[in-house]
């Protein structure tokens, strides 16, 4: 049985500027994505969607969301995120780990219309530290769950 993949990874160089689709993106341990505006902030370094949760939004919206345009880094092909502080995750060779749950962004609305923060409300994703460097790839597996292995 396959579990969830990376779909679509995206990065943006400042708050304001649009996200710029990448298939790949180095992370580093306590530092963030390279090249992302949040690189080098101390707790905030990924966020994480699932296209799943991206879709039920999109139904609620009535139109079609680019990924991108949600301004996550990382979107994973289904599974439910955790968002409990402290959870670990693995993404590729990349360990994270929870921070909180994603907010919607306040420019959804502005980005992709009226209603985009409210119908992603509960489906923005999670916020991850990154505890290990390494490369993340679309295509990548993702583990929602690494601490099963080891108990």
């Amino acid at each position: 049985m396959t579990g969830p993949t990376v779909v679509g990874l995206h990065v943006a160089k400042a708050r304001r500027l649009p996200t710029r689709a990448v298939e790949s993106v180095e992370a580093e341990a306590g530092a963030g994505l390279v090249g992302d505006r949040y690189h080098g902030s101390r707790h905030r370094h990924v966020t994480v969607q699932s296209a799943a949760d991206l879709a039920a939004a999109v139904a609620d919206l009535g139109r079609p969301v680019d990924p991108g345009l949600t301004r996550r880094n990382v979107t994973i092909s289904d599974g439910d995120i955790p968002t409990k502080p402290g959870t670990h995750i693995r993404i590729g060779e990349v360990e994270l780990e929870v921070v909180r749950v994603a907010a919607p962004c306040r420019l959804l609305d502005d980005d992709l219309g009226p209603g985009a923060a409210r119908a992603l409300h509960a489906r923005a994703g999670t916020v991850f530290r990154l505890l290990s460097s390494g490369t993340i790839h679309v295509g990548d597996e993702v583990d929602l769950h690494p601490d099963r292995e080891s108990a």
